[in-house]
């Protein structure tokens, strides 16, 4: 009953696709495939920021294969504010400075267009995912008729998992749900991963694979 309900709502997700040359973004998830991605963005208001920057990096199985990532800078029609300039440290004239053979310099749709044809078939991971898809989903809803449709795993929900099953673990009588410090660098801390310093998109979705191949290990 499951499987036939997602087919119907795949059906018609396909059936709002705008522009048929991106069909391929409901290709059929592919095991052990994931993609973990950060953005930087203009402010944290999906409804009206923008996307500055956007990294993504392949993971197959248990392995981060950094040679296959995709770090884009976007073109920015208006003033970055100075709020948000604070946390990532982009200034419009570094979007231009910042341009090299590894980080390019996209319009919108270009950098969108190669996001979703990279990360197809691939289950999604980050931290806070939920805020990152919304704003790629506010770029290819109105322009392709369609939300991402790839499933998404938060490493945050992982991690909270994770405590839990070691807090269980340790026998300890009476047990009640811990509260649970969800900040990255907490995570980093409790992993014994390298915090990396730079809050930069490439940066922010190298660490959160780090985290997702980390958890899975402790997983198995």
């Amino acid at each position: 009953m499951l499987a036939w309900l997602k087919r119907c709502l795949l059906t018609r997700q396909k059936q709002k696709l705008k522009k048929p040359a991106f069909d391929f973004i409901f290709t059929k998830s592919v095991p052990g495939s994931y993609v973990s991605f950060d953005c930087e963005t203009t402010g944290l208001d999906p409804k009206k920021d923008r996307i500055i920057s956007l990294s993504a990096i392949k993971i197959q199985k248990n392995q981060i294969l950094t040679s296959q990532s995709l770090n884009v800078l976007i073109k920015q029609d208006d003033l970055i504010a100075p709020d948000s300039i604070v946390v990532h440290h982009i200034r419009n004239v570094d979007i231009v400075e910042k341009e090299s053979s590894s980080v390019r310099l996209l319009t919108e749709k270009q950098a969108l267009k190669e996001f979703l044809a990279f990360i197809k078939g691939s289950t999604l991971v980050g931290y806070y995912l939920e805020f990152d898809v919304a704003m790629v989903n506010q770029i290819i809803k109105p322009w392709l008729g369609v939300k991402l449709p790839n499933r998404q795993i938060e490493v945050s929900a992982l991690y909270y998992d994770h405590i839990v099953r070691l807090t269980k673990r340790s026998g300890q009588p009476g047990f009640q749900q811990p509260n649970i410090d969800l900040t990255f660098d907490q995570i980093l801390h409790t992993l014994k991963l390298p915090n990396l310093g730079q809050h930069d998109a490439f940066s922010d979705a190298l660490m959160t694979a780090l985290v997702f191949v980390k958890l899975q290990q402790d997983s198995l």
